[in-house]
């Protein structure tokens, strides 16, 4: 495992990050614009973590995402909008008592394997999968774009914008690793397709 380290931390139900993949914000509470603020004075990180509800200060899930703020364009009456880039994923420890309006943790960096891959059945059975979703959901999808992704781009893309609720997400971005993130991506969208009368738009794990 990595190394334990102070993070600045954005919760955000719904919301996950990956390393290598980016994430558009619209930052305009005033608390996380501060959190912006410091950041950008020293090393541009903040950290995406879901809480366990959308109760204010709910108890946060044990894992998340750091992520380096690449772009951003700061606005007049003090919002910004950027892009912030996955690092690193990490492993709550435990948060802090701080006096700044936005929560910090102590967190430990996970040193994920760099450049994993699916088997040619994995990649098939996901592709498959994936096309059969996106119809029943009416998507357009360049799906010739999609062959040209590799596994780890494609899987956690999907992984990060699919529909699906905070349990489900977090199952995803807490996976053991790629295979594993895509098998369940998998059952996921099968289980998605097979509720016929249920359409509120969100699966649930819970």
């Amino acid at each position: 495992m990595g190394d334990a380290t102070r993070l600045s931390i954005f919760p955000l139900s719904g919301v996950i990050l990956f390393p290598g993949l980016q994430l558009p914000l619209h930052i305009f509470e005033p608390r996380y614009r501060a959190m912006v603020s410091d950041a950008l004075a020293r090393d541009r990180r903040i950290a995406m973590i879901q809480p366990q509800s959308p109760v204010e200060g709910a108890p946060l899930f044990r894992m998340g995402c750091v992520g380096k703020i690449d772009e951003i364009e700061a606005l007049e009456d003090g919002r910004f909008n950027l892009v912030l880039e996955g690092l690193s994923r990490f492993r709550l420890l435990r948060e802090l008592d701080v006096t700044t309006p936005f929560r910090q943790v102590e967190g430990e960096l996970i040193d994920d394997a760099p450049d994993q891959i699916l088997s040619a059945v994995e990649r098939a059975s996901f592709e498959r999968e994936a096309r059969a979703f996106a119809n029943a959901q009416g998507y357009a999808v360049d799906w010739e774009q999609v062959a040209r992704l590799d596994d780890e781009s494609l899987i956690n893309g999907v992984s990060q914008i699919a529909p699906f609720d905070t349990a489900a997400k977090q199952a995803l971005l807490e996976a053991a690793d790629l295979p594993a993130r895509c098998e369940l991506l998998v059952q996921l969208m099968q289980f998605f397709r097979r509720r016929d009368g249920e359409d509120d738009g969100r699966i649930t794990l819970q």
